[in-house]
């Protein structure tokens, strides 16, 4: 009997380094957080979470993550199915640029965000003819938003579309279907668990998002201030504690997108297999 040559280390030696690893950039510094956090007491942990300031702020974020990622779930498919149904020129180009920002510093997309819808701005100028303000509100913390989640939304679809059989498509019209009956009975619900798959990571990186955020929305208390920048606030104040508290809330709200994301991946996991 032939011995299976593996390509890496043994079991024990790559479960070993992948624990390391996990621990030394996830683990532990999760692990800070709530070290930080029990040298409160509960009264004290609810008394900081439940500040007018603070619960404003998880309102701006909450609300403008959801409304962002919802506009990029829509998006998103549609790009995705431009990517894959159609050759235009220029095509590769358009697939790399979705990843944009992936690779830009969140710093410098929301700068140039600022100087594009602001008053002066090129695309501020066009929306303030018609009375809308999109720089410093939260409309521009949606536009921000978007800008950032909109990879997710179609990298979770696209490699779905790709491996779509489109003989159930031409199935459905040769019975009658119209094109708008076999999206939505057939395309859809293939791609339904990728979109909320999409939907969610989208709104766990906007929901924590920082960098892009910060300059666009004017921080104004209670209008358009995030929960990132309260805990920033927090930390430039010295009071760790307080900063550790608020970011708890932040990543039990993450903890439980990542959770919902994964029931559907195994929920979708189990349809497939049920369905060979």
């Amino acid at each position: 009997m032939k011995k299976k040559v593996r390509i890496i280390p043994g079991f024990g030696l790559s479960m070993g380094v992948t624990l390391a690893l996990l621990s030394l950039i996830v683990l532990i510094p999760l692990a800070s957080l709530v070290v930080f956090t029990a040298k409160m007491s509960p009264s004290e942990i609810w008394e900081v979470i439940t500040r007018k300031r603070v619960l404003a702020s998880f309102e701006v974020s909450v609300l403008t993550a959801f409304i962002a990622s919802a506009v990029n779930a829509v998006m998103g498919v549609i790009l995705a199915w431009v990517l894959v149904r159609y050759d235009f020129p220029f095509k590769r180009l358009l697939d790399g640029m979705i990843e944009l920002p992936f690779a830009l510093p969140t710093a410098v997309a929301g700068i140039s965000l600022t100087s594009l819808y602001a008053d002066t701005g090129l695309m501020g100028r066009l929306f303030s003819k018609f009375g809308i303000k999109v720089a410093y509100t939260r409309l521009g913390i949606i536009v921000a938003l978007i800008f950032i989640g909109i990879p997710f939304v179609v990298r979770s679809v696209q490699p779905v579309l790709e491996k779509l059989d489109p003989l159930y498509e031409e199935a459905a019209g040769m019975l009658g279907a119209s094109r708008t009956r076999i999206f939505w009975k057939v395309i859809l619900p293939e791609l339904r668990p990728a979109i909320f798959t999409g939907f969610g990571l989208a709104f766990g990186r906007c929901l924590g998002e920082y960098g892009s955020v910060v300059f666009i929305a004017g921080n104004h208390p209670y209008e358009t201030e995030i929960t990132p920048l309260i805990i920033m606030s927090e930390l430039q104040e010295y009071d760790y504690s307080s900063a550790t508290a608020i970011a708890l809330v932040m990543l039990a709200a993450a903890f439980l997108i990542l959770f919902l994301v994964n029931l559907i991946q195994i929920h979708n996991s189990r349809i497939l297999k049920g369905g060979h």
